[in-house]
């Protein structure tokens, strides 16, 4: 039996990221699908049941964290991995009160983003680590 492809949603406001990211993940034979707002994501009425989400931090309207919020208050959330252009302190420290279970700046190496992709989505909703 072919296991079923890994669902990602890739929320973001910036166009070119949401298509880099997402060519990205179809490349490592992911299924991603990209919004561009987290009004978007939550009129899509005919999402797949998504394995991880990828949240900017900073969307306009309503934020990725925000967002993430939410998702956790309706329960039964998939892990979230926040990602941001503009990272501190205080930003890493709301992402991980939104519950993230992984955090990365958009600067990241897309490999790192896709291990930890594939490792939330092998275990399900895993506890967040230690951010560095």
């Amino acid at each position: 039996m072919i296991p079923a492809p890994v669902q990602v949603a890739v929320v973001d406001d910036d166009p070119s990221l949401c298509r880099s990211l997402g060519r990205l993940l179809r490349a490592a034979g992911m299924e991603p699908v990209t919004y561009g707002s987290a009004e978007a994501f939550l009129a899509d009425t005919a999402q797949p049941p998504f394995d991880c989400l990828v949240l900017d931090v900073q969307l306009g309207g309503m934020s990725g964290l925000e967002l993430g919020h939410w998702l956790a208050a309706e329960g039964g959330a998939p892990p979230i991995i926040y990602v941001t252009a503009y990272d501190d302190a205080q930003t890493r420290q709301r992402a991980e009160r939104a519950g993230c279970a992984a955090y990365f700046r958009k600067s990241d190496a897309g490999e790192r983003v896709l291990d930890e992709i594939r490792r939330l989505a092998g275990k399900g909703a895993a506890p967040a680590p230690a951010l560095p």
